[in-house]
């Protein structure tokens, strides 16, 4: 039987989950993933690895496509083949880090933003350089923003099933 090699495309589904089961990420309709915290392309610098989406996948392993961790498990797989893989933090999103946790006061923004709390928002730096952020606290002085990327600081589990070598 043919086996996933280097430079081949091929057609996978995936779940990705967390530590606690949480699906954040499935290319399967009924594996429960909650898209608004799935850490899709939010403004965040990434869309890799992300979001729920219908169908199989079809990618080519060693084209940067997908974590490269998940690329190395392929090969090496027959169709119908079923494998698992844990990405450490470190090498997914990075760890979490306090200090892009950042509280402005209100007279430096905009008089018309009023963000609610979970509220996923782009902002423009000093450099013009625009990045995402989560607003985690609004009251009437300040607002403080939240640029680490929704997944950061969590092990990621992804369960892969080799379709086909198309």
């Amino acid at each position: 039987m043919a086996q996933a090699k280097q430079g081949d495309k091929v057609r996978i589904d995936l779940v990705g989950t967390l530590d606690d089961g949480t699906v954040f990420q499935s290319t399967l309709a009924d594996a429960g993933c909650d898209d608004d915290d799935c850490g899709c392309d939010d403004g965040h610098g990434t869309d890799e690895g992300c979001g729920c989406v219908s169908g199989p996948l079809d990618i080519e392993i060693g084209a940067g496509e997908i974590f490269p961790q998940i690329e190395e498990l392929l090969i090496g797989m027959a169709p119908g083949e079923t494998r698992s893989v844990t990405i450490a933090a470190a090498d997914a999103f990075g760890e979490y880090d306090d200090e892009n946790v950042v509280t402005i006061p209100r007279a430096q923004l905009p008089d018309d933003l009023d963000p609610e709390v979970g509220e996923e928002l782009v902002l423009t730096g000093e450099d013009d350089e625009a990045f995402g952020v989560t607003v985690v606290e609004v009251n009437a002085e300040s607002i403080t923003f939240d640029s680490n990327h929704p997944l950061a600081g969590e092990d990621l589990t992804f369960e892969i099933t080799l379709r086909e070598i198309v």
